[in-house]
């Protein structure tokens, strides 16, 4: 069997590039890809895009190129990452709306399943399915670990109820602190304090 090389880290950061891009491929029917036609699409050069693949053992004949869903394997593989993560959403306001109509992740890290809120009657019409915040222990769907949370009131008691039930990890645009146990991870989105950074920063390039 052959031994994998130590993959740089330059080469590394460039892995999610390529599996964004062969997601993509893939959902667009291609089924086998050249370094040079990769290269057009990343703007990475093809020789880059070989020896960076060469990390990882023979992935390709030389005049055939590569397998889309092999690459889309091994990436998935070295990165240590589930890309068709199933993510729950809970709060059904604006914002979480806003993040439902999107709901694309440019085919990298899955998509959002089913949404929960307090108020689902008034969710009106979603891409994807409104359970009652009551229902969450009965209607989560098996393996989903990953939520967002877009609620701006009861969020410690809404963060414990997600906990009990099997989320390891939230991505949070909550404005209100909450507590997690240890193991659980925490994204905090917090757009107020981005502006004043900016706005920090601005300042301080003009004096």
């Amino acid at each position: 069997m052959e031994e994998k090389k130590q993959v740089p880290k330059a080469t590394l950061h460039r892995y999610p590039i390529y599996l964004k891009a062969l997601r993509r491929l893939k959902a667009e029917g291609v089924e086998r890809v050249m370094s040079r036609e990769l290269s057009e699409y990343v703007a990475i050069e093809s020789t880059t895009i070989r020896r960076d693949f060469s990390f990882l053992g023979s992935l390709g004949k030389q005049g055939y190129g590569y397998q889309v869903d092999d690459l889309i394997r091994v990436f998935s593989e070295e990165l240590g990452m589930n890309f068709d993560e199933k993510i729950i959403l809970v709060g059904c306001g604006n914002l979480g709306k806003a993040l439902l109509n999107y709901n694309q992740w440019n085919h990298v890290v899955g998509e959002i399943v089913c949404a929960f809120d307090i108020a689902p009657e008034n969710a009106g019409n979603t891409s994807v399915p409104v359970y009652s915040l009551d229902e969450f222990a009965t209607m989560k769907p098996p393996g989903c670990r990953i939520a967002i949370l877009c609620i701006s009131r009861d969020i410690q008691k809404t963060v414990d109820l997600l906990v009990d039930n099997g989320i390891t990890g939230l991505v949070s645009f909550a404005s209100e602190h909450f507590t997690v146990p240890e193991g659980i991870h925490v994204k905090h989105i917090d757009v107020v304090s981005s502006i004043q950074e900016l706005v920090f920063e601005a300042n301080a390039m003009h004096q």
